[in-house]
C-alpha cells in the first residue's frame, strides 16, 4: 500500500496514546508494531519524505509569526527511551527537516555540581522553547523519575514529589502557549542487544557504545516498571504520552513526525501581515531596477 493511500484510508500512525489514569504496562506494546500504518517500509520512507514539506512550512510559519509580535506560541517535543531506542534517528530524520534556525535541540546528560544544588526543573527551565521556536528534549526531566528510581537515588515519597512537580510544571507550559508532545521509544530487549552488538562489531559506531549501557541493561524489568508508574502518573490531559514502537526505526520516525504534524497543525500559525507599505516599496524597488 502507498503512503498516500494509506493516509488517506486509516488514522495516522501515532504510536499508542496513553490516557488520563491509564492503569496498563507498556510489556503489552508490542514493540514491533506499527500502529495506524500498514504499509512497508518503503511506504514509511515515502510518508516520512512527503511529510517533510508541510511540517517545514507549518515551522517557518510558527516562527516567522513570532518574530514579528516577539511573541506566540512554540512547540516542546519530549524524547524519551532506553539507550539504542532511536532518539539520535528522531532529530536527524524528524527534527532535521526543518530550518534549523526554528530549533532548539537540548540533550540533558547528568546534571553538573552547579545543577544539583537547585531544584531538579531549574535546568530544564532554562531551555524551554522560546515564542516561535520547536524545542527538543532528547531525553528530559523524566531521568529524575526513571533513572533515579531504578537506582534508589530518590526514595518513593520523593518520586511522587517529582511526578506532581512535573505535571505542574508542563501544564503551565501549556497554559503559556507551549504544545508538549511527550514520546517514549518503545524498544524490545532483543532489538536493543541486536543494536548494542552492532556498535561493538562496527568501527565506525564504535564511538557509540558505553559500556554502562549494558549495566543498564541488565535492569531491564526495573526500567519498564520505572515507565509503567511515570507514564501513569504524568499521562494527563493537557500533556499526554505517546508509546512509539521502535524495533522498526522507520516506523517511529513516521509516528513522532506525524505527532509533530499534529502539534503544528493545531497552533495553525500564520504568516504575518507586512508591516510596511508594500506597494509603495514595489515602486522604490522597480525604480532600482536596470
Amino acid at each position: 500500500m502507498s503512503a498516500k493511500k494509506q493516509k488517506d484510508t486509516e488514522d495516522p500512525p501515532r504510536g499508542v496514546l496513553i490516557e488520563p489514569g491509564w492503569t496498563g504496562t507498556v510489556r503489552d506494546i508490542d514493540p514491533r508494531s506499527t500502529p495506524g500504518f500498514d504499509g512497508k517500509k518503503k511506504d514509511g520512507q515515502q510518508r516520512l519524505t512527503e511529510l517533510d514539506a508541510p511540517i517545514d512550512e507549518l515551522q517557518e510559519r510558527l516562527y516567522a509569526q513570532s518574530r514579528a509580535t516577539g511573541e506566540g506560541p512554540s512547540v516542546l517535543l519530549v524524547v524519551q527511551g532506553m539507550d539504542t531506542s532511536g532518539k539520535g534517528g528522531i532529530m536527524r530524520h524528524v527534527v532535521g527537516g526543518v530550518d534549523p534556525q526554528g530549533v532548539q535541540i537540548t540533550g540533558f546528560k547528568a546534571p553538573t555540581r552547579a545543577e544539583k544544588r537547585h531544584d531538579f526543573l531549574w535546568r530544564i527551565r532554562k531551555r524551554v522553547p522560546g515564542p516561535g521556536m520547536i524545542g527538543v528534549f532528547d531525553r528530559s526531566h523524566y531521568e529524575d523519575v526513571l533513572i533515579h528510581r531504578v537506582h534508589g537515588w530518590a526514595d518513593g515519597n520523593e518520586i511522587r514529589h517529582r511526578y506532581a512537580a512535573i505535571n505542574a510544571f508542563e501544564k503551565e507550559l501549556v497554559e503559556a502557549g507551549t504544545t508538549v508532545v511527550k514520546v517514549m521509544l518503545h524498544l524490545s530487549h532483543a532489538e536493543q542487544g541486536e543494536r548494542l552488538m552492532e556498535r561493538l562489531e562496527r568501527p565506525d559506531k564504535h564511538w557509540k557504545y558505553n559500556p554502562g549501557d549494558v549495566d543498564e541493561r541488565l535492569r531491564w524489568e526495573e526500567y519498564m516498571d520505572a515507565y509503567d508508574k511515570a507514564l501513569a502518573a504524568t499521562s494527563t490531559e493537557a500533556a499526554p504520552w505517546h508509546v512509539v514502537p521502535a524495533d522498526r526505526k522507520w516506523y517511529a520516525r513516521i509516528a513522532v513526525q506525524q505527532l509533530l504534524l499534529d502539534a503544528l497543525q493545531g497552533i495553525d500559525p500564520q504568516w504575518p501581515a507586512a508591516d510596511f507599505d508594500i506597494r509603495g516599496e514595489l515602486e522604490r524597488l522597480t525604480a532600482t531596477l536596470d
